[in-house]
């Protein structure tokens, strides 16, 4: 078996391989090697012994193990300390929870639903909302995987290893944006970490019949969703900018394993219609026409229809060292900053809202807690001047706060889908600029960390009607990040606080369901999407997890959680592909 976790993989049809897997694949590897690899393949020896678990802790405490595949355009970042073994041990336990939780979702839906897409988990029936290809199963394989499920993952990937995506209802259309980040992105992250080319072999069936999307526009964007031929549904003239620019990550990994030129053609020409687009302070409108590549409408957000195009430019840079991206998020977080971010007037809770020409909406949804995390992660990672990291660091901080106090607020525990804050807020970084020019006393606008208000009539905000809690992940992972980036042990304590609130209140006899009214007359919506056995459960065990787990100079986390090594492209590649970053 492959060591967990370990250094980019490599398929039979590419040209690139690591030192590791070459070693792996030689028939005479030791007549080959250099002194110094054949201690290190002695020392891998000896990790396998031990087990893969051990081996998982043991590579990452020593990254110099894998050095000869850190991507050059990034620098090592701090990581927290470790906690002591004590502390550890209570937080390990508490991973158990969450393992045992992810457990009870599987069981429920590979007994009741599979083949189907998901599961009912009130009335124990069966949905289909992804293509009916069983996307419950493909969005948890990596979970299974790093929570050490080996029997469960080996038993899922033996149901699918004969599975043929073109021989299921070859009429579908194909809805683009979901396919790609629960399917692709799901198989690609479980080939990643297994080194199983089955489902190297999956992933390449499955992002062939995506691309032929982008064959049914002339723009260069992607349709909505396209038959296997590539023809249109007919029924969208739009996309959205989070569905055109969140397929990058998936592609242009699956273009590094294959050499297939077309992976990575279609997919940054879609970008390029976007750093080309008219637009004010890298700010962009959430609709665009398939015909012409131009805006509809005026409605700005990083939330729903927006949110994962700006994590993206951040990530592909991340994952590859694209400097053209890295460059367009830089000006898009500024524009969000400067114009998207807000302070409530009494307890001085940031949010990031959505406005369109003539108005500001003064809202915050769930979908826009994954911003924060971003912040995080670019703070972490990428070269800023002090003042801009600061910035960054507490914007990252005050709204990660917000979405975990919108958890707290509320008797179930659970946050709602929607904030209404109010009366309008106060622009943040204005309220930044004043404080600096009175002398900068105190924490920063924003950072202040609230008491919870349970009496909702004393919140400055209201829950969006309906008031519900649908399973989302996007607090826990910037959580996530948070912990991971300052090392500060309060954020562990949050999130187990909303994994008892999650298991309490959600939990049914086949898995887990979304709620209805978090606030009061809570009562089950008889759904379990899938994300939450990708994401939510997966985001709170790593947040548990050892403080080595996925580093980030390693391992870029997609929008739908899975994890794809980050690498640099060889010349030979940059040639082929026409990179010039």
């Amino acid at each position: 078996m492959l060591p967990r976790y370990h250094a980019l993989p490599t398929s039979p049809t590419s040209p690139r391989s690591n030192h590791l897997s070459r070693l792996a694949k030689s028939s005479n590897p030791l007549r080959r090697l250099a002194p110094r690899w054949i201690l290190v393949a002695c020392i891998t020896s000896i990790f396998l012994f031990l087990g893969t678990s051990v081996m998982r802790e043991i590579t990452w405490g020593f990254p110099w193990l894998y050095e000869h595949n850190r991507p050059l355009h990034l620098k090592a970042y701090p990581r927290p300390s470790a906690p002591t073994q004590d502390e550890q041990a209570i937080w390990d336990l508490r991973k158990e929870e969450v393992r045992e939780a992810f457990l009870h979702a599987w069981t429920g839906y590979k007994t009741i639903a599979f083949p189907n897409d998901e599961l009912l988990p009130v009335s124990g029936l069966k949905s289909n909302k992804f293509n009916g290809w069983g996307v419950t199963l493909f969005d948890s394989l990596d979970t299974m995987w790093i929570m050490d499920l080996n029997d469960e993952f080996s038993s899922a990937v033996e149901s699918v290893k004969d599975w043929s995506f073109q021989g299921i209802k070859p009429d579908l259309y194909v809805p683009f944006f979901e396919t790609t980040i629960r399917y692709l992105g799901g198989l690609l992250s479980a080939f990643a970490l297994s080194g199983n080319d089955i489902l190297l072999k999956l992933a390449d069936d499955v992002g062939h019949i995506l691309i032929q999307a982008f064959n049914a526009t002339e723009t260069g964007l992607p349709a909505y969703s396209s038959s296997f031929n590539g023809m249109p549904d007919g029924q969208h003239d739009t996309i959205l900018f989070a569905e055109a620019t969140s397929c990058q990550l998936e592609f242009k990994y699956l273009a590094k394993l294959t050499g297939k030129k077309e992976y990575y053609d279609k997919v940054q020409a879609s970008m390029e219609v976007f750093y080309k687009a008219n637009v004010t302070n890298g700010l962009f409108v959430d609709n665009w026409y398939n015909a012409n590549g131009m805006p509809s409408g005026n409605h700005i957000t990083v939330g729903g229809g927006s949110d994962s195009g700006y994590e993206y430019f951040l990530k592909q840079w991340v994952m590859s060292g694209d400097e053209k991206a890295r460059n367009q998020y830089m000006t898009s977080i500024n524009g969000i900053i400067e114009n998207l971010i807000f302070v409530t007037p009494t307890r001085g809770l940031m949010y990031v809202t959505d406005r369109d020409t003539y108005m500001t909406a003064h809202r915050q949804e769930h979908l826009s807690c994954f911003l924060p995390g971003v912040l995080a992660l670019g703070a972490a990672l990428l070269d800023l001047s002090p003042d801009v990291r600061e910035l960054h660091e507490w914007a990252a901080k005050g709204l990660t706060y917000t979405c975990y106090i919108s958890y707290a607020d509320q008797q179930s525990g659970l946050g709602p889908e929607e904030l209404r804050i109010n009366g309008p807020g106060i622009k943040w970084i204005e309220a930044v600029d004043r404080w600096k020019d009175a002398g900068r006393v105190g924490d920063p606008p924003g950072v202040r960390e609230a008491h919870a208000e349970r009496n909702s009539e004393q919140r400055e905000y209201a829950n969006g009607w309906p008031s519900m809690y649908l399973l989302r992940p996007e607090t826990v992972e910037s959580i996530f990040y948070m912990w991971r980036t300052t090392g500060d042990s309060k954020w562990r304590e949050r999130g187990y606080e909303i994994f008892q609130a999650i298991n309490s209140r959600a939990r049914t006899k086949y898995g887990f369901s979304s709620v209805g009214g978090v606030d009061k007359r809570l009562r089950l919506l008889d759904e379990m999407p899938s994300y939450f056995l990708a994401e939510t459960l997966k985001y709170l065990y790593l947040l548990f997890d050892d403080v080595n787990s996925f580093p980030f100079d390693r391992w870029v986390f997609n929008t739908e959680a899975h994890p794809f090594p980050t690498f640099s492209w060889t010349n030979e590649e940059k040639k082929e592909f026409g990179i010039t970053v």
